[in-house]
């Protein structure tokens, strides 16, 4: 029996030994993967955080572009709406004025025959109103 326990010493010993060899490797592999994929995980979130802020700078931008059409659109209504209301006081000047014109003319000859077949101009309807 004393072989047999000899030889259970040397394996059991060849064991340990092996284990005290693998397992620091073990632990510096798992280590080693760890750090790499720490490290690959780092770099994809500056990867990411790269893309997030370059699509914000985008996204700002057309935000700032919306901003700046909106406002000059609302420039130019604006002023076409100036430039109508203008034109309309100056054509309810001229029909002003017609209408004057009219009356007078009825007035220096009230008998003419055009009086009796047209229309007058207050009769006429008006579209734009300030």
């Amino acid at each position: 029996m004393k072989t047999g326990l000899i030889i259970a010493l040397v394996v059991i010993a060849l064991v340990v030994l092996i284990l005290l060899v693998l397992v620091p490797r073990l632990r510096r592999a798992r280590t080693e993967r760890a750090e790499r994929q720490a490290h690959d995980h780092l770099e994809e979130a500056r990867e990411r955080t790269a893309r997030a802020e370059s699509e914000r700078a985008a996204a700002e931008e057309q935000a700032a572009t919306a901003r700046r059409e909106r406002a000059q659109a609302e420039e130019r209504a604006a002023s076409e709406e100036r430039e109508a209301l203008e034109r309309a006081a100056a054509a309810d000047g001229e029909r002003a004025e017609a209408e004057k014109l009219h009356q007078r003319a009825r007035e220096l000859a009230p008998d003419l025959e055009e009086f009796r077949t047209s229309t007058a101009p207050e009769d006429e309807p008006r579209e734009l109103r300030g």
